[in-house]
């Protein structure tokens, strides 16, 4: 399949605190960088039940509704699953039109309890934008499916969304909160209607990419679910990359003044692509060199895996020929797309960081933390000091079962 341009991308595709940005700038330029929980390179397969990647036909206008169910191949399912399917269902992409995403759903074993079993919904990593990266086409890493078999082994029910657009038609909108946060809470209410013992206690957990996601998805989870009879409950968060936008609003010729790690380069290439898709009014790839034109065309296509091998040495700078900055309101433009919200949360948020997390520096979810607790949100943090990016998941466990645990009752 081949990439395409800007202008094609958009017809195809129609998604703070200074001193912690500051910081973050520093831990970035200071070379820092790593790869995030993401499988390498995955391939659309058979096997996954559904191939949906261009789906044409009618999207009911009720978000949220089950257009299409198919059980999950066993080879597919996470440990201590005892039933699982994948499903297409109806949301709204970053244009605000009506459209499509996949999810898995993985149930327990054992006998649901009384009102049904509840609910998990996982929002995963970074995998790439292109349809063959959705999660619910290849097997989970071993961190992950480690980390989803712990639920499952709690008694909860687990729902992965894959976001609209990945696998299924338009681009994923890559950190886009909103629009994430819409491809979580309709997962969640078309899973309902699968005839999997469900309840309608539910809440959150998100890693990474996902943890932005999941930090979306609580924010807007009440009115988003107004009417489904849903009962969210609150939201776990591990490596939260918060307050990015303002770094990628410094972007230009001459900065960063570094070349970074070839991870930050995957993401900076996936917030454009995202970005640029979301904001065709602003023509963004008209900042670009024809290297950055290059790279934003790979990003669309290619899974983490490879799209870190292809930038892997690029001098991001070098890709621009204007500052992001010159774009009309450019910063307000950035925080509106991928900007994490920090007030309106109505139900308990948990934070975990590691301190040698250097994908997602530290500053950047410290800096959310003291965001929410400047007004008044009702957060909790947990900070890991050896841990790194990924170790953080299963090490947050300790503190995030007893979480969960006590918001679910």
């Amino acid at each position: 399949m081949s990439v395409p341009h800007r202008s094609t991308i958009a017809t195809r595709r129609r998604t703070g605190l200074a001193a912690g940005a500051c910081a973050v700038v520093a831990a970035l330029t200071l070379g820092l960088g790593g790869g995030p929980a993401a499988a390498d390179g995955p391939r659309y397969r058979s096997w996954s039940g559904m191939d949906t990647r261009n789906y044409a036909g009618p999207i009911p206008a009720k978000a949220g509704t089950v257009i299409s169910s198919v059980d999950l191949d066993r080879r597919l399912w996470v440990p201590n699953t005892a039933r699982a399917q994948r499903y297409l269902y109806s949301t709204q992409n970053v244009h605000g039109k009506k459209a499509v995403s996949t999810a898995a759903v993985f149930v327990p074993g054992g006998t649901a309890p009384k009102g049904g079993w509840p609910v998990i919904a996982w929002a995963h990593g970074t995998t790439g934008l292109g349809d063959d990266c959705s999660p619910s086409t290849h097997t989970r890493n071993p961190r992950d499916s480690a980390y989803l078999a712990h639920w499952l082994q709690q008694g909860y029910a687990i729902v992965a969304t894959d976001y609209v657009g990945l696998g299924t038609p338009g681009l994923m909108s890559y950190l886009n909160g909103p629009t994430e946060a819409r491809s979580i809470v309709d997962s969640v209410k078309a899973a309902q209607h699968l005839d999997l013992s469900l309840g309608r206690t539910w809440a959150i957990v998100g890693q990474s990419q996902g943890a932005g996601a999941a930090l979306a998805g609580a924010r807007h989870a009440t009115s988003l679910s107004a009417g489904s009879g849903l009962d969210y409950r609150g939201v776990v968060a591990t490596g939260t990359p918060a307050n990015i936008e303002l770094i990628i609003g410094l972007g230009g010729p001459g900065f960063p003044p570094v070349t970074l790690p070839a991870a930050l380069n995957a993401y900076v290439a996936y917030i454009l692509a995202g970005f640029t898709d979301a904001r065709p009014d602003l023509d963004v790839e008209g900042l670009l060199t024809p290297l950055g034109k290059k790279v934003l065309t790979q990003a669309a296509e290619l899974c983490y895996g490879e799209m870190a091998d292809a930038v892997d040495g690029v001098d991001i700078s070098t890709m621009f020929r204007k500052p992001v900055s010159s774009l009309p309101n450019a910063q307000a433009a950035l925080t509106e797309y991928m900007g994490t919200p920090y007030t309106g949360y109505d139900r308990p948020i948990f934070l975990g960081q590691g301190l040698r997390d250097v994908d997602v520096p530290a500053p950047s979810a410290l800096s959310l933390y003291a965001q929410m607790k400047a007004n008044n949100q009702p957060v909790e943090l947990h900070v890991y000091p050896s841990m790194d990016h990924s170790d953080t998941v299963l090490a947050s466990l300790k503190d995030s079962t007893p979480f969960v645990s006590r918001i679910m009752r």
